[in-house]
């Protein structure tokens, strides 16, 4: 239970074990909490800073016995220089322009979901997803979210993201992008983007999700330096060994 109050009581439960979709044969437990009520935003807050994500209407945790793989990152975004790498990432796509919208699903943006998930991950759960799938994947947030749209100077949609704004930051939900403009890096480029809006709008921090060092698909996000990682004793500075290790708190 989170709250003393027994009027705002709220309860964490937990999913049973499922194949982990990210390190083959283990199993995945999540804890997860329903987010609702007057003071949702500031649970929701609270809640990111102890490592949870938000999918619709609910917040989870990896809760995995025995494997901790799953570790909370988050830029600090004020601090944040890109790299030689990075930096050639925002020339590549500086053509593009960015609109940010209320958590409204259209066609368009599905139709760039479903050719990016059948692309790039044509053998998960959400390539299956159809429309209504993708609107409530959207719009069924209980907190301050939005769509942000990028296009190219044609008018194409070429990348999108869903995303939470927090109180200390931005919590990139969701990513998708046009998977014949790879090259680009439009993935790479979104965080990028996130990260200068931050600045812009005086929030300290960009919340990227978990790095999972045994993941080829998660171990990227430790180009964003400085890294912070969600560890026993709080966050702390985070640089990935060259085995994949976790050196929070390290440096």
């Amino acid at each position: 239970m989170l709250n003393a109050d027994p009027r705002k009581l709220q309860f964490f439960y937990g999913t049973a074990p499922q194949p982990c979709p990210y390190i083959p044969g283990r199993m995945e437990c999540k804890a997860v909490i329903e987010l609702g009520g007057v003071d949702t935003a500031q649970l929701h807050d609270v809640l990111s800073q102890a490592g949870f994500r938000r999918s619709h209407s609910i917040a989870y945790r990896p809760a995995c016995q025995g494997c901790q793989a799953c570790v909370p990152v988050r830029v600090r975004a004020a601090a944040f220089k890109p790299s030689r790498s990075l930096r050639k990432v925002l020339n590549r796509n500086a053509d593009l322009t960015w609109e940010a919208m209320p958590a409204f699903a259209t066609q368009e943006q599905y139709d760039l979901f479903h050719a990016y998930e059948q692309t790039r991950h044509g053998d998960g759960e959400m390539a299956l997803m159809d429309f209504g799938d993708y609107r409530a994947m959207v719009e069924d947030t209980p907190v301050e979210t939005q769509i942000i749209e990028f296009r190219e100077p044609s008018g194409r949609l070429t990348a999108v993201s869903l995303t939470d704004r927090l109180g200390d930051g931005l919590s990139g939900v969701y990513k998708f992008f046009a998977t014949d403009r790879s090259d680009a890096s439009p993935g790479t480029y979104v965080i990028l983007w996130h990260i200068q809006r931050a600045r812009d709008l005086g929030l300290p921090y960009v919340y990227l999700g978990y790095w999972i060092g045994e993941s080829s698909k998660m171990t990227y996000k430790s180009r964003f330096q400085p890294l912070e990682a969600l560890t026993k004793t709080g966050w702390e500075l985070f640089q990935p060994d060259s085995r994949g290790g976790n050196n929070a708190g390290k440096d």
